[in-house]
């Protein structure tokens, strides 16, 4: 089955182009069928490439899947326009009455600051605390997981002496995870982060297991089966030119970046990058997906008991 969005929203005809198959709103209605919940709390500047990002795997699964864009309701988006969000998102405030099957929870390019620092600080924990009774699976990324494994578990965040940029080779820990099923032994996955977490933080007998690890980078994805819950600090879900175009932004800012890490051919920055993660990042989604369309209970209202 096909990932369905509203028929307008800019990500259609990217995924269209792609072979992504969308289902329509009208043909969805026709349907008999309980499709899969999924939200996605987006805290991305550019909210649009995210969708589009995020769309895109979960429109590869065979489940009918309906993705539902939320945004922080206390947080004005900067690099998105206002008609956007009124067209496509809702506020959390205004969804936190639903269950959802699934909730991913994005990176923010704020992870130098402390967490009582961000300004949405107190509502993204209103939010985690929320997923405990409405969510029946969530998937944290990158900075929102270093938010969500600090709020369930304590585990700090550190600051990099430089920031991990590039695409690191990685290593597959538990071959028989569900969430690994089909997963080469080694992989890579594009990094772009200035913190990280420490495998010397994460206790035994925290519920907590590490799936993936790269040696340069350190852990990547961690499963929590008490919370059903994913944290993956890397950036599986970027295009081919995610970490190409952050590189030029920040040099014509003027700060100071080394070229992306085993990202350009003989690092030149003329020869077109290759995705070498791509079939890896459709992989885990259909297997979170899967692993959620299993468990999750068929009348929405039981999520959470």
């Amino acid at each position: 089955m096909p990932i369905r969005i509203p028929d307008k929203l800019p990500a259609t005809e990217t995924l269209l182009r792609e072979g992504v198959q969308i289902l329509r709103e009208a043909d969805a209605n026709r349907q008999d069928i309980r499709p899969m919940q999924i939200g996605l709390l987006n805290l991305m500047p550019n909210k649009i490439r995210t969708e589009t990002q995020i769309a895109r795997l979960i429109g590869a699964t065979p489940l009918q899947v309906e993705l539902s864009l939320i945004r922080i309701g206390s947080h004005k988006a900067k690099n998105t326009s206002e008609e956007h969000l009124i067209d496509f998102y809702n506020t959390w405030d205004e969804i936190k009455h639903r269950k959802f099957d699934g909730f991913i929870i994005t990176g923010a390019p704020i992870e130098t600051l402390d967490f009582e620092e961000v300004t949405y600080w107190k509502e993204l924990c209103e939010i985690l605390e929320w997923t405990t009774q409405n969510v029946h699976s969530s998937f944290n990324i990158c900075w929102g997981a270093m938010a969500a494994i600090n709020y369930f578990h304590g585990i700090p965040k550190h600051q990099l002496e430089k920031k991990a940029f590039g695409v690191y080779r990685h290593r597959n820990l538990k071959p028989a995870s569900p969430y690994l099923s089909g997963f080469s032994d080694d992989f890579s996955i594009p990094v772009s982060r200035w913190t990280e977490v420490r495998s010397a933080d994460i206790e035994p007998g925290r519920g907590l297991e590490v799936l993936m690890e790269s040696d340069i980078t350190g852990p990547c994805l961690i499963q929590e089966d008490a919370g059903n819950r994913l944290y993956i600090f890397n950036h599986i879900e970027y295009d081919t030119l995610s970490l190409g175009e952050e590189y030029l932004r920040d040099r014509e800012a003027g700060r100071d970046i080394h070229i992306p890490h085993n990202y350009y051919p003989s690092d030149n920055t003329d020869i077109p990058p290759q995705n070498r993660w791509r079939s890896h990042a459709h992989l885990l989604f259909s297997n979170w997906i899967n692993q959620m369309y299993q468990t999750t209970p068929f009348y929405m209202d039981e999520i959470g008991k």
